[in-house]
């Protein structure tokens, strides 16, 4: 489903709703270049677990993100294949790359040691 096809009002809605957080908008940003664990992604927003968790549940919901395993570990990116990835994308895309919030948030990354 792309942007001028076939989405339904309530979809949209939806979607633009999940989009409308800047957490949310910020996550999935970063998760457009690679895939980050919640331990990850902790850190960088300096959230709690919890916290981080039930904005990735959300966007989970709305199958933005894809999740893979590492032993123990889940790691989470932009799922390309999601019903509204074209119009995530164009809202993602109008992020600029030196907005400092985007820049505090990535200056606070670290490998992933888990």
């Amino acid at each position: 489903m792309t942007v001028s096809s076939h989405a339904t009002i309530d979809e949209l809605s939806a979607c633009l709703k999940v989009l409308s957080d800047r957490t949310r908008l910020l996550m999935l940003k970063v998760m457009t270049k690679k895939a980050y664990c919640v331990c990850q992604l902790v850190e960088m927003f300096e959230m709690s677990q919890p916290a981080v968790s039930q904005h990735i549940a959300k966007l989970k919901q709305m199958h933005l993100l894809t999740e893979s395993r590492k032993g123990q570990w889940r790691f989470y990116t932009l799922n390309k294949r999601a019903p509204q990835y074209e119009l995530a994308m164009a809202v993602l895309e109008q992020i600029a790359i030196d907005d400092v919030t985007l820049c505090a948030v990535l200056e606070n990354e670290r490998s992933a040691d888990c």
